[in-house]
């Protein structure tokens, strides 16, 4: 599950972002409304977390254009203020729901999974490169149809991979969307988590590897 979170507060995006992780989701963080909607514009999301209280494009705006574009993603809003306006303008402009800050994780780990139940759009397609498979909602792995246990960040890795089959990754593109852009250990972590992966991925000796690297640019599977 790909999940997009608008918060211009850098701590609690990070604490979301590592909460969601640590539950399998993939997540990236936009700071601001303009970096919102184009993230939005070129990536696949299942679910938007969004802050109401944000820069350069306003939170309403937001839902609004993301609304405009897609009718059936689920959209989570987050507002500072417990205030009746404020809710019923951000569900009036096409969020699903909302939660009112300070908020405990559980409580909204538990309306998202709400929200992803009651969505409109049906389950996740289970995504295949090749011999291997990935079920996004019971979060699966499987080549040969032999089980592939992997850590979270592995797994959010791997998924992003498998959703941009045939293409070339680099490692500045993988920082943001899995460890998000700011991660201090560069590019150095981006090697060592694909070579965990490729070696869970590796059953056995014939198996051929599923990640290429590309000199100088990243790294494509397919």
């Amino acid at each position: 599950m790909q999940v997009l979170i608008v918060e211009d507060e850098a701590k609690l995006a990070e604490i979301l972002k590592k909460g969601l992780l640590e539950q399998h989701y993939s997540a990236d963080i936009a700071r601001d409304g303009e970096e919102a909607l184009y993230k939005f514009s070129v990536n696949e999301y299942d679910l938007i977390l969004l802050d109401l209280m944000i820069p350069h494009v306003d939170g309403i705006t937001v839902c609004k254009t993301i609304r405009q574009t897609n009718k059936h993603i689920p959209i989570l809003i987050l507002t500072a203020r417990d205030d009746t306006e404020d809710k019923i303008k951000g569900l009036d402009a096409g969020a699903d729901d909302y939660v009112v800050k300070p908020f405990s994780f559980a409580e909204l780990s538990a309306r998202i999974r709400a929200l992803l139940r009651r969505g409109n759009k049906a389950d996740p397609v289970i995504l295949q490169v090749a011999d291997i498979t990935l079920d996004p909602a019971s979060k699966k792995v499987t080549r040969n149809n032999k089980p592939i246990i992997l850590t979270a960040r592995e797994y959010a890795l791997l998924e992003y991979f498998m959703r941009n089959p045939n293409k070339i990754l680099s490692k500045t593109q993988l920082l943001e969307h899995v460890w998000d852009y700011n991660y201090e250990g560069l590019s150095n972590v981006v090697e060592a988590y694909v070579k965990y992966l490729r070696s869970k991925l590796r059953i056995n000796n014939l198996s051929k590897d599923p990640i290429q690297t590309v000199r100088g640019l990243g790294y494509r599977m397919g």
